[in-house]
């Protein structure tokens, strides 16, 4: 029988297994619960992971503590007491470097549509269905135009005859 006291590559393992199944703070008798069974899956668990992001001043105060590190393994454990990734400061300090803080603070990924592009659509929508719809009064007005035009001959014809009822 194995002592596990962190030193124990079983048990080290085993903790990790237990680990990686998505069970949070649930000791292995969920495992053995249903022999064959599969644990229920745990509902706090995010489905779909999202992408961190920090802040502008978070990445001129991670660089400047880096930079204030002396001795060997400081920024290894800086690293490690934050969460992050050698990359994320070799990253954060070029762009410190290229353009202090507004390049820190730079989204990720594609630009946001601006909104005036979208007002400036709708109003072209607008305006075209606008010239359509005066199109088809242009032609309604031209034909109440050409009947009346037509009445106006027919009545005249009329009245040369001398044959009007009244």
């Amino acid at each position: 029988m194995s002592q596990d006291n962190g030193h124990d590559g079983v048990g080290a393992a085993a903790r990790f297994a237990e680990g990686a199944v998505g069970e949070r703070g649930e000791s292995s008798r969920g495992a053995r619960a249903g022999v064959g069974a599969p644990p229920p899956p745990d509902p706090e668990l995010v489905e779909r992971a999202t992408r961190r992001r920090f802040t502008a001043e978070y990445k001129a105060r991670i660089v400047r503590e880096a930079d204030a590190c002396t001795q060997s393994g400081e920024i290894g454990a800086l690293l490690r007491r934050e969460g992050l990734y050698s990359s994320h400061l070799t990253q954060w300090r070029q762009a410190r470097d290229a353009g202090a803080l507004v390049a820190l603070d730079r989204p990720r990924g594609r630009r946001k549509p601006d909104g005036r592009d979208a007002r400036i659509a709708e109003l072209e929508r607008r305006a075209e269905r606008a010239e359509a719809e005066l199109g088809k009064a242009r032609r309604v007005v031209e034909i109440q135009g050409n009947v009346c035009a037509l009445l106006e001959q027919m009545l005249d014809t009329e009245g040369a005859d001398g044959s009007t009822e009244r």
